[in-house]
């Protein structure tokens, strides 16, 4: 029995020792890890836009009348000068001719005028009469002539407003729906134009940015004028979610900051080509900055502490906390680091919040990490909550 005993104690502490030496032995924790390496990276931030067409012109009738007719389909390409509507021309035509007789009238008047006016300065000088007849003629000539011009003036007014009967697009472009109906009764002060008129060869977006944003603009470009040129071409995103074919390019900036909302409008131009653009519809465009030699990690590489951002490096085989700055705006996936971070750091890539200081830290896989590390230019896409200011963030 005593024997027995001694087997079993010497297989305990045998037992025992072995779990030792496994535990001993465990390697530390497999983390996948990303070596830092200077890159390039393009963020996009993302901004509503409302499309307008390079013109687009309300076409309101110049006289009064009813529609008599309507020269063009709902959704056609129209082309300046066009006519678009025609309106009720009797009566224009009526004034017309009425101009036209008062102009032959007091044309008549005006030669009886100056025969009268002739014929008073013969006698004059033969003293037959006055000075006051003489001087009267003369008058009633002058207000003959004043007459015509007056008859010729109301002739110009009575051709125009027949001219205007016929309504006519003053640009080229595409006509929007049409809310009259022939024999509508219009005029100069009617709520709603009688069709819009737009060009869209070229697309105008207008879209805004916060005020901090483009003081980041100007200090980085040196004034509003570099900043607009140097800003690169703009893509649109349509509201179908696809991309448009043709980039875009800012032209205009708002040198004035909306009070209400402390946002400044910018212009971003698109060619229209095939007029897949409409004025009126809605979109995004994509405001790119571009960061030379940075360095970005994905922000599953960090964790925070009271709005403070830290990473773990790998040192000798342990974790090891550093804190980082990064640049201010992001694209939700990824960090763009100013400083905290050197070119050749390891730095556990996932799960870096679950992390403890000084953790042993075993690589998951040599090839892995290396792809990992951003060595070749990345586009990353910025949500629509995000600003973004060109800057450098090396």
């Amino acid at each position: 029995m005593k024997k027995t005993s001694h087997y079993l104690v010497l297989w305990g502490l045998s037992l025992l020792c072995a779990c030792q030496s496994q535990e001993q032995r465990q390697p530390g924790e497999t983390y996948k890890t990303l070596t830092v390496e200077p890159s390039t990276q393009t963020l996009q931030t993302d901004y509503p836009v409302a499309l307008r067409g390079k013109q687009s012109v309300e076409i309101r009738p110049q006289v009064s009348g009813l529609i008599t007719e309507i020269c063009i389909n709902e959704g056609d390409a129209v082309r300046q000068g066009q006519v678009l509507f025609i309106i009720d021309q009797v009566p224009y035509k009526a004034a017309l001719e009425t101009a036209r007789a008062n102009v032959k009238s007091a044309e008549a008047k005006l030669q009886t005028a100056k025969l009268t006016a002739s014929s008073k300065e013969a006698l004059y000088k033969e003293q037959v009469v006055s000075d006051f007849d003489l001087q009267t003629a003369r008058n009633q000539q002058l207000e003959a002539e004043a007459a015509l011009a007056q008859a010729q003036a109301e002739e110009t007014n009575a051709r125009n407003n027949l001219s205007y009967t016929e309504v006519k697009s003053p640009v080229d472009g595409v006509a929007s729906m049409i809310p009259y109906r022939v024999g509508a009764l219009v005029n100069s002060s009617i709520a709603e134009p009688l069709v819009t008129v737009s060009d869209d060869s070229e697309i105008y977006a207008y879209f805004s940015m916060a005020e901090n944003q483009m003081l980041d603009l100007i200090q980085q470009y040196g004034s509003l004028d570099e900043a607009k040129n140097s800003i690169p071409p703009v893509n649109l995103i349509l509201s179908n979610g696809k991309p448009y074919t043709y980039p875009g390019k800012i032209n205009a900036i708002s040198g004035t900051v909306d009070e209400s909302t402390g946002a400044v409008s910018l212009r971003a131009v698109f060619k229209n080509p095939h007029h897949l653009l409409r004025n009126g519809a809605t979109g995004l465009v994509s405001v790119p900055t571009r960061f030379e030699d940075c360095i970005a990690i994905p922000q599953a590489a960090t964790y925070e502490i009271q709005n403070k951002i830290f990473v773990y490096k790998v040192v000798d085989g342990k974790a090891q906390s550093a804190q980082i700055t990064v640049f201010k705006y992001n694209d939700g996936t990824n960090y763009i680091v100013e400083s905290g971070l050197s070119v050749g750091d390891v730095i556990i890539a996932e799960g870096a919040g679950l992390v403890r200081e000084g953790t042993p830290v075993r690589i998951a896989d040599p090839a892995t990490s290396a792809s990992d590390s951003t060595r070749t230019e990345q586009t990353t896409v910025a949500p629509d909550s995000t600003l973004t200011t060109p800057q450098s963030a090396k």
